[in-house]
């Protein structure tokens, strides 16, 4: 009975657990394993400051490190996962709060292990070192979390260049090893929700680094107001630095951050533009705005200062791929927006310099005559001037492209032969013809002024075509020996080369016809003796004069010089020593109280190789050197 009451009675006893899924054991296994790997790199100071740590560093070159961090990595991933499963399986329960409190643990690790990385290997990570490689995809040899998959380290040495010494093999290896822990550091933190924290201080260390860099560059931040109170002189220095600056900035600083972001959070198109711009973004502005601010100065903005001008317009222009590209970003579209306004300022000062230029040749009021027809001191500086803006012929090219010639000054379609280019089977203009025209305006202007200035030599018409000659020559010469031959063409020089020949012409005509007409055309025609002593006084008469004259006119250039001297010569001795040979018998025969025949034709080749050095001294001596060589020679006959 109570044996049967006892078995009726009810069981006092807790309701049982539920037995766990396989997935839960799978789960909470994970959170253990990645606890046990976790906490041996907790931090061992205060949790508020992760940029100091007694803990041995995890993301090391080291074989044993690279295991663990490997592990590390993995730990996450897995802890991860084990959160996922548990939020939807309950979000309170006590496990997921453990697992949370771990991965807060993870972050801070991974935080302290990517400021380290950043800080403690600068000069690994600078900018040129980073720049080296020739695109992202080469970091992947170390990436920690492609060892999973293969543990044997990808040698990409054959890449590298062979003369490359080895010092700088292990420093690209280094810095390979260094951008792959990053990216590996910075993936797991973004996709684990923390990649606020890693972009801060991403964004921290390489600021500073970029800043740094800029100032040892010499880059100021110079607003337009205090670069107008400035002198040329400290002025043209800051424009050398910048112009050193700017080449190493877009090349190897902004290009290496560029690559570095792009790799660090190349898992996320959104992460990587926010960091690099706010990197790099006021310090490319600062950069690019000089040349702006430089365009607007207002000092004496003499010609002689567009060269400059131009350097910087240029500098600018040959980095713009790389500015198109490293700028690709919509966030930085004002860094772009900001270089094309500098080259426009550029664009305006170069044209504003260029009027100028033409204005003052057109200006120039000297109205001496230059000693001897030389070549004038106008002509040296317009052409010098010129040579040197052929030298930017590709950025001018693209200045005054759109700028239309004056339409008081056409150019007379005659003077060179411009380059075109065809297209669609009509000829249209080039740059290249726009440049040409625009020179070959300036040289015309140069031209008519001198023309002017031939007026100024008075009576001697001879002199002021020698004086045009010498400075055609001189303008042709210039032209045909530098860039200039490329933008005048062969046509232009061929024609202006003539026009030097006939100079030369008139002035041989102008300055000796009287001792070239006083000899008969035929010699060899007998004419009478009282004839053959008047064409022989005439002779003596006109080239005395003529020597006398001439004795300091000078041809700078020995080619001309030369050229000239030989034309002189086959236009007077020839026939003068036919007839002086005819008659030199004849005339010796009779006794006359002053000598007749005072040159002969040894004579008048010497004199004429002593013109134009524009000594000055030969001219006034003619008559007593004739004579006294006369008396000692026994070449000239003495009646």
């Amino acid at each position: 009975m109570k044996m049967r009451n006892y078995m009726h009675s009810p069981v006092n006893s807790r309701p049982s657990t539920p037995p766990r899924t396989f997935s839960e054991t799978i789960m909470e296994d994970n959170i253990q394993n990645a606890e046990l790997i976790i906490r041996r790199w907790e931090l061992t100071t205060s949790s508020s400051d992760i940029h100091i740590s007694k803990t041995p560093q995890l993301f090391t070159d080291q074989e044993t490190n690279r295991r663990d961090a490997q592990h590390f990595v993995k730990a996450v991933e897995d802890l991860k996962t084990s959160m996922h499963f548990y939020l939807k399986l309950d979000s309170s329960s006590e496990i997921l709060i453990r697992a949370q409190n771990l991965m807060e643990i993870a972050m801070k690790i991974l935080e302290r292990e990517f400021y380290t990385i950043l800080k403690a290997n600068r000069s690994f990570l600078d900018a040129e070192s980073v720049s080296h490689r020739s695109s992202a995809s080469r970091a992947s040899t170390w990436s920690v979390s492609s060892d999973f998959e293969n543990e044997e380290l990808a040698s990409e040495d054959d890449n590298y260049d062979n003369e490359t010494t080895q010092s700088e093999d292990n420093s690209d290896k280094s810095s390979e090893i260094l951008m792959s822990n990053l990216k590996t550091i910075a993936d797991c933190m973004i996709s684990a929700g923390y990649g606020k924290e890693c972009v801060y201080i991403y964004k921290l260390i390489r600021r500073s680094m970029t800043d740094e860099t800029l100032y040892y560059l010499g880059v100021e931040k110079l607003s337009s107001s205090q670069i107008q109170k400035m002198d040329w002189n400290v002025l043209e220095l800051k424009i050398k630095k910048w112009l050193t600056a700017v080449k190493t900035a877009v090349k190897t600083l902004f290009h290496g951050e560029r690559i570095l972001c792009d790799h660090v959070f190349s898992a996320s198109d959104n992460i990587r533009e926010s960091c690099f711009s706010e990197i790099v973004k006021d310090n490319a502005l600062t950069l690019l705005s000089f040349p702006e601010n430089v365009a607007k100065y207002k000092k004496i903005l003499s010609p002689e200062k567009m060269f400059r001008f131009l350097d910087i317009y240029e500098a600018i222009s040959d980095l713009w791929i790389e500015i198109e590209v490293i700028f690709s970003f919509d966030s930085l579209s004002v860094v772009k927006s900001q270089a094309v306004a500098s080259l426009l300022k550029l664009g305006e000062a170069v044209r504003t310099m260029l009027s100028q230029f033409e204005a003052a040749i057109q200006r120039d009021s000297s109205k001496a005559a230059v000693p001897g027809g030389a070549v004038h001191p106008l002509t040296r500086y317009v052409m010098n001037y010129l040579v040197f803006l052929a030298d930017y012929s590709g950025s001018v090219a693209d200045i005054v492209s759109d700028w239309p010639m004056a339409a008081q000054s056409p150019l007379p379609e005659s003077y060179f032969s411009s380059p075109v280019s065809t297209h669609g089977g009509m000829e249209e203009e080039s740059p290249a013809s726009t440049i040409s025209a625009r020179l070959a305006w300036l040289i015309l202007v140069l031209l008519c002024k001198l023309d002017a200035k031939a007026g100024f030599y008075g009576e001697h018409v001879a002199q002021s075509y020698l004086f045009l000659a010498n400075n055609l020559n001189y303008v042709v010469s210039k032209v045909r020996t530098s860039s200039l031959s490329l933008l005048m063409g062969s046509e232009w020089i061929s024609k202006h080369e003539l026009k030097v020949k006939n100079y030369t012409a008139n002035y041989e005509r102008m300055g000796w016809n009287k001792v070239i007409a006083s000899v008969p055309s035929n010699p060899m025609a007998d004419i009478s003796i009282l004839e053959v002593k008047n064409c022989f006084r005439n002779f003596n008469a006109g080239f005395e004069e003529a020597y006398r004259v001439q004795g300091s006119w000078v041809i700078p250039d020995s080619k001309l010089r030369d050229q000239v001297k030989i034309s002189l010569a086959r236009a007077i001795i020839p026939r003068y020593r036919v007839f002086y040979k005819k008659y030199r018998e004849v005339l010796g025969r009779e006794r006359q109280l002053e000598p007749i025949v005072r040159f002969a034709p040894e004579d008048l080749e010497n004199y004429l190789s002593d013109l134009f050095f524009g000594n000055g001294s030969s001219g006034s001596t003619v008559t007593t050197a004739t004579m006294s060589y006369i008396s000692s020679s026994s070449s000239v006959t003495s009646i």
